[in-house]
């Protein structure tokens, strides 16, 4: 294909995408229309949770879209119906609301924790975010991250999200006043670095927010439905947050996510909260497919033990070319580099022969590796050997 043609040029410029246009995918690889294949470590930063065309999410899309697509938000559906008391039973949380994109969800989030603010705490709305923190791309979710260079872009922000330090709770604390309503983080910041939040902060600051009269929210949109090889990451911390988003993989590729509330958090009045497509049966169905198959047993554990296998083979690698180290948890991991050169790397994984491979660089010395949670051993054997060969 011609990428200086109409076809291309008819596309809103956002990014420079390289000239691959795809068209078939299969569990952990993908083909483009030249035939040529690539193992995918990227997948749509971890959309695609049971990797591409799972035939589950293909069967439900089929039986569902034969059945019924979109009644309205303004009526029951039963996929929706059923998604929400799985979600509900299978996690700490009572009440669900379902929307299209993480980032929607987090907007959800905010809103409802400013209203709770308003009904319950004399009209606290400010919201504490953390520094190189990610909850999306609108303006409420770009002012609540922290990414460097951000607050400038589309300026003036929206106001009432002062910025602590991960994994510091005192400097939690001193940002605490009487305008403030909730504490919002990533329990592993992927934007950042994949950089997780530890166990003993995470304890530490339930107990902050709960002698403030404060509300957690957890923002699971990466690390949500089985990413770190559990159902939900805070479970690792053993706390129970008030409010949690879900995006990316509950949907396992399809645009569905979710913001999940205790019941004495739910305090939105008719009209404050909805979106035309909000939990059509189409994506719901998909969400139930999904989140059946992470609950088959031993499902869970095994996308553990994988997340242990890639990291001590990312360590291996590290140790033998003298880099930086490897982090993270279950299979959300980044390999750390002694220099700038990761987008370089990323170029040339994806430009190798015969087969190419996909992998994201979110910053210019670290590497994140985000396979679907069905990846085999085989393929991440793959994958580092492949790796090892372009650092050396």
């Amino acid at each position: 294909m011609n990428f200086t043609t109409p076809a291309t040029n008819s596309l809103m410029w956002i990014t420079d995408r390289p000239p691959i246009v795809f068209t078939n995918g299969s569990g952990s690889w993908l083909t483009d229309e030249q035939g040529r294949c690539y193992l995918d470590f990227v997948q749509g930063w971890a959309v695609n949770c049971l990797g591409h065309s799972h035939p589950a999410i293909r069967q439900a899309l089929v039986i569902q879209a034969e059945q019924l697509v979109n009644p309205s938000p303004a009526f029951f559906n039963r996929p929706a119906l059923d998604l929400a008391h799985r979600l509900a039973v299978h996690s700490v949380f009572d009440r669900i609301f379902f929307a299209n994109t993480g980032a929607e969800a987090n907007e959800g989030a905010i809103k409802l924790a400013r209203k709770w603010g308003r009904k319950h705490k004399h009209g606290a709305h400010e919201i504490i975010t953390f520094e190189q923190g990610f909850h999306g791309r609108t303006l409420a979710t770009m002012s609540a991250s922290g990414k460097p260079g951000w607050g400038e872009l589309f300026s003036p922000q929206v106001p009432g999200f002062p910025k602590a330090r991960l994994n510091d709770l005192d400097s939690v604390r001193k940002l605490v006043n009487g305008k403030t309503v909730a504490v919002m983080l990533e329990p592993v910041q992927g934007e950042a670095g994949v950089i997780p939040a530890r166990k003993d902060f995470l304890q530490a600051l339930r107990v902050l927010t709960e002698q403030e009269g404060l509300l957690l929210i957890v923002d699971e949109v990466q690390t949500g439905m089985g990413r770190t090889g559990k159902l939900f990451a805070y479970e690792h911390a053993e706390i129970v947050p008030d409010i949690m988003t879900l995006g990316k993989g509950i949907g396992g590729g399809v645009p569905l996510s979710a913001l999940l509330a205790r019941e004495s958090v739910c305090c939105f009045e008719a009209g404050e909260q909805g979106g035309t497509y909000n939990g059509n049966p189409l994506m719901t169905a998909v969400g139930l497919a999904v989140l059946d198959t992470l609950l088959t047993p031993g499902f869970l554990d095994e996308v553990f033990s994988k997340g242990e296998y890639l990291s001590q083979r990312l360590t291996k690698i590290s140790d033998r070319l003298q880099l930086s180290g490897e982090r993270g948890l279950g299979l959300l991991r980044a390999l750390c580099l002694p220099d700038d050169r990761a987008q370089t790397l990323v170029e040339r994984a994806r430009a190798r022969a015969p087969e190419g491979l996909l992998l994201n660089a979110p910053r210019s010395n670290l590497l994140r590796f985000m396979p679907a949670l069905t990846v085999t051993i085989e393929e991440i054997d793959l994958m580092c050997d492949w790796l090892e060969d372009l650092l050396r």
